[in-house]
């Protein structure tokens, strides 16, 4: 049994594995656990195994990379093409099989296990960040309920609570007080791990040659520097810039009929948190570039005086990753004197 390519559909606990000959035929259908699909790649000569790029898809993938296989993840929904009739376990591990032979796929490059425990990091950061957003939200609700209105601002909230408790000027009920004392506890205990974390990305950030290169863009720090070598490694899936940034969503949406061309908003694909970390990296950046005597300051002024703000601040974050792949596939830090790196 001469098998070419293999597809895997992978489920939590069970696995359907489909193999395709030289010719494109099916010569194997089989439901393995994951144990079994490792041991089945330990029978087989080297070919190609696909397989979607999903849970557990990166750790498989450098199980089997390392007894010769030839690995390649894709994303789900440039497989679904490739399914036939009804949907069932078989037939996406058939469809996985086949858009693997495609010349004009894309694959997702297989993550190391450095780049997962960085991910894992920020996903756990991201996190807290929301459920202390959400603590913030209901003090305020509670606070309004009582007729007290607090001016906006994280910190301005957590100022005047402090002093409206140490003055004891909040006319709120015993049980209230308690409540929301409890609740600042909370809230200082979810800083303290924010915290926590930022010095985490920030040391890891001074060791990691890749980080340092991209921290010297401007917009980007330690966050968005580890967040970038967590998710995209060193850039060379892409070849070029401008795919990073079509990839991360931040390129305008096509509606074209009829040679007719017509750009909306911008995608949203891929990665939203990286997404949103590049665009606050960019607000926060936007100022100080555009009053640079630099060529993308003068881009910047430009695309002011024609646009509004909030698209101009999206534009320098697909401009911000575009540079970061470039710089990420050179090696080389980046040039304020220049637009590129």
């Amino acid at each position: 049994m001469q098998i070419a390519v293999l597809g895997i559909d992978l489920g939590k606990n069970s696995c359907s594995v489909v193999g395709l000959d030289g010719r494109g035929q099916v010569v194997l259908r089989r439901r393995l656990r994951r144990e079994g699909v490792i041991k089945l790649g330990l029978t087989l000569p080297s070919c190609v195994m696909a397989m979607e790029a999903c849970c557990g898809a990166h750790h498989l993938g450098r199980q089997l990379r390392s007894q010769g296989h030839d690995i390649r993840l894709m994303s789900p929904e440039y497989v679904r093409p490739y399914i036939k009739a009804q949907k069932n376990d078989d037939r996406d591990a058939e469809g996985i099989a086949e858009a693997a032979t495609r010349p004009t796929m894309r694959f997702v490059e297989v993550k190391e296990e450095e780049q997962l425990d960085m991910q894992n990091l920020h996903r756990a950061r991201d996190r807290v960040v929301g459920e202390r957003t959400a603590l913030i939200n209901q003090l305020r609700a509670i606070l309004l309920e009582r007729g007290i209105i607090v001016p906006q601002g994280r910190r301005r909230l957590e100022n005047w609570l402090h002093l409206a408790m140490s003055e004891g000027t909040l006319a709120l009920s015993p049980r209230m007080m308690v409540l929301i004392e409890d609740m600042r506890t909370q809230w200082s205990e979810m800083d303290r791990r924010i915290t926590a974390f930022d010095e985490e990305f920030k040391a890891y950030a001074r060791s990691d040659q890749a980080c340092r290169l991209l921290t010297s863009i401007p917009g980007i720090g330690p966050l968005n520097a580890t967040a970038l070598t967590a998710m995209i490694g060193n850039a060379g899936t892409f070849g070029r810039g401008r795919d990073l940034a079509a990839w991360l969503g931040l390129v305008p949406r096509q509606m074209t009929t009829g040679g007719k061309p017509k750009l909306l908003g911008i995608t949203k694909r891929g990665s939203g948190y990286l997404r949103k970390m590049l665009i606050h990296g960019a607000r926060a950046a936007l100022p100080a570039i555009s009053k640079s005597a630099t060529s993308l300051g003068e881009w910047l002024r430009g695309l002011l005086g024609r646009a509004h703000k909030n698209k101009v601040i999206v534009a320098l974050a697909a401009k911000l990753a575009r540079i970061a792949g470039a710089i990420l596939q050179s090696g080389r830090p980046f040039s304020s004197e220049s637009l590129e790196p």
